[in-house]
C-alpha cells in the first residue's frame, strides 16, 4: 500500500491519517527515503530539512494517535520554494548573491503551516532570484521536467513542481510573479494556484516586485489546492462539495492569449473547452483591448520594480549571476521615475475596465502557456531561442498578474498543457469551486 503513497493526493493522505491507516513518521520516513534515493533530488532540493520533518511527524503522529489533528493536512509533507525564509536553514533565492544566507525566522506562511501540522520536507531550486518562467538556473541547478528529460521545468518554482510530480513531496509552495506557479504546474501536469495580490503573506518572502509578488501552492488536484490554501492563511478550506460548471459562463480570451499558440498546447485548449461544454458550461469568445494595452506595460513596470529592489547586490558582484538574468534586471536601470508612475497610473485604469467587461462572466480561459518546455540545452547556447522562450513562456499567464486576478491552472489530458480559470480578484473560493468542477469534467471520458 506503502508504494502509493508518493502518488497520492495530499487530500487522500491527510484523510489516511485521520483514519489511522498512515503514520505521519511512516510517511515522512517514506519521502525523505525516496529524495534520498532519486537520481535528481539535488537538482530539485536545494537543502532537505530531515530533523524538522522528523520532528514535525513525531508531533503530528501523537496528535492523530489521541484524537486531536488539527487541520485536514496535519502531517501531510510539503516542500517550499527558497526563497520562503526558515529558521537555521539556508535560504538564498536561487543565486550566488545570497549565498550563505540564513534567516532567523520562519517566513509567515511557514509559520501559518507549520501551525496547521503540515511537515516541511525542505527547500527547492529555483529561477535566479525568481526572474525567469523557464526553470533554467546553471548557477545553482535546474531540475527536471516530468515529461521531457531534454526539457527545463518551467519556473521560477521549478523545484516545487518538480518535487511533486516526482514523488519527493506531496505538494510545493511556490511564488508567483508572472506565472512562475502556473507555469511549471503546467509543464508538469499539475494544478496551480496563482493568488490575489495581497491575499496572501509576504512576510518573511525574498522579493522580485512585491507589487505582483504573489504566494500559491502547486499540487496534485483542486482540492489539495484549496486545503493548502488555507493551510498557508490559518483558516477554514472552502467547501467543495457540490461544485460544477453546469451552467457556468465562461469567455474564451482572444486578445494576445491565442496568438502564436502552439499545437500541444492549442490541441489541449481545445480538448478541455470541449469536456467544459460537455458538462454544461456556455462559453464564447471575447476581444479586450486594454490587455494589449496592459501587456505593452511590462517592460517599464516588471524589471524596474525588480532592478530597484536587488540593484545594490547586483551591482556589487554582476559576476555571480546568469548573464541572461543580469541582462533582465538590468533592462529596469534607466526607466525614469515619471514614465514608471505613468505606467502604473494607466495600468490601474486598464484594470478596472476589464473587471467591468468581464463581469457578466464566471471565469475567462486562456491557454496557460502558448509553448511546450523548450530545451534546455538550446537556452544555453542560443541567446534568442532563450529570451523569445521566456518572454513566451510567460506571456499567457502574465494577464492574471497585470489585471490582478485570482488564477487557476489545470491539466488538460495533453503532456505539459494547461487551461486556466481566471477570476476577480479576492475571488479564490469561487475560482477553487469552479475548478473543482472544471477538473471533473477534464476527468470524464467522452461517450
Amino acid at each position: 500500500m506503502s508504494e502509493n503513497w508518493l502518488g497520492a493526493t495530499a487530500a487522500d493522505l491527510g484523510r489516511s491519517i485521520a483514519d489511522g491507516s498512515i503514520d505521519p513518521v511512516t510517511l515522512t520516513d517514506l519521502y525523505l527515503d525516496a529524495i534520498e534515493a532519486h537520481p535528481r533530488s539535488a537538482e530539485i532540493y536545494s537543502c532537505v530539512t530531515p530533523d524538522r520533518a522528523r520532528a514535525g511527524a513525531r508531533a503530528a503522529s501523537d496528535r492523530a494517535r489521541l484524537g486531536l489533528r488539527i487541520g485536514p493536512l496535519d502531517g501531510v509533507p510539503i516542500s517550499w520554494k527558497d526563497l520562503f525564509d526558515s529558521a537555521g536553514t539556508t535560504t538564498e533565492a536561487g543565486t550566488a548573491l545570497l549565498a550563505g544566507r540564513v534567516p532567523d525566522s520562519d517566513a509567515a506562511v511557514l509559520a501559518n503551516a507549520t501551525a496547521g501540522g503540515a511537515v516541511c520536507l525542505g527547500k527547492t531550486h529555483m529561477s535566479e532570484l525568481a526572474f525567469s518562467g523557464l526553470g533554467l538556473n546553471p548557477v545553482t541547478a535546474t531540475p527536471p521536467n516530468i515529461n521531457d528529460p531534454e526539457g527545463v521545468p518551467g519556473g521560477s518554482s521549478s523545484g516545487a513542481a518538480a518535487s511533486v510530480a516526482h514523488g519527493l513531496a506531496a505538494v510545493g509552495i511556490g511564488s508567483d510573479t508572472g506565472g512562475s506557479v502556473r507555469i511549471p504546474s503546467a509543464w508538469n501536469d499539475l494544478v496551480g494556484l496563482k493568488t490575489t495580490s495581497g491575499r496572501v503573506s509576504l512576510g518573511g518572502v525574498v522579493p522580485l516586485c512585491t507589487s505582483f509578488d504573489t504566494v500559491g501552492p502547486l499540487c496534485r488536484s483542486v482540492e489539495d489546492a484549496a486545503l493548502t490554501l488555507a493551510l498557508l492563511e490559518g483558516r477554514p478550506a472552502v467547501d467543495l462539495r457540490n461544485a460544477g460548471i453546469s451552467g457556468a459562463r465562461f469567455a474564451v480570451l482572444e486578445t494576445v492569449a491565442l496568438d502564436d499558440v502552439r499545437d500541444a498546447p492549442q490541441q489541449g485548449f481545445d480538448q478541455a473547452l470541449q469536456a467544459l461544454t460537455r458538462a454544461g458550461a456556455t462559453i464564447e469568445r471575447i476581444a479586450r483591448p486594454e490587455v494589449a494595452a496592459a501587456m505593452d506595460l511590462t517592460a517599464t513596470l516588471y524589471p524596474t520594480e525588480a532592478y530597484a529592489t536587488w540593484r545594490d547586490e547586483i551591482e556589487a558582484a554582476p559576476e555571480k549571476m546568469y548573464v541572461e538574468i543580469l541582462n533582465r534586471f538590468r533592462g529596469g536601470a534607466n526607466v525614469s521615475g515619471p514614465d514608471y508612475v505613468a505606467a502604473w497610473q494607466k495600468l490601474r485604469v486598464l484594470r478596472r475596465t476589464y473587471l467591468e467587461a468581464t463581469a457578466g462572466f464566471d471565469a475567462v480561459l486562456v491557454p496557460t502557456s502558448p509553448i511546450l518546455p523548450p530545451d534546455r540545452a538550446r537556452l544555453l547556447s542560443d541567446q534568442d531561442y532563450y529570451v523569445t522562450e521566456n518572454l513566451l513562456a510567460l506571456r499567457n499567464t502574465r494577464i492574471g498578474n497585470l489585471m490582478d486576478l485570482s488564477v487557476l491552472t489545470l491539466p488538460t489530458g495533453i503532456a505539459s498543457t494547461g487551461i486556466s480559470l481566471m477570476c476577480r480578484p479576492y475571488a479564490e473560493e469561487r475560482l477553487l469551486r469552479l475548478g473543482h468542477g472544471a477538473e471533473l469534467a477534464l476527468a470524464k471520458k467522452p461517450q
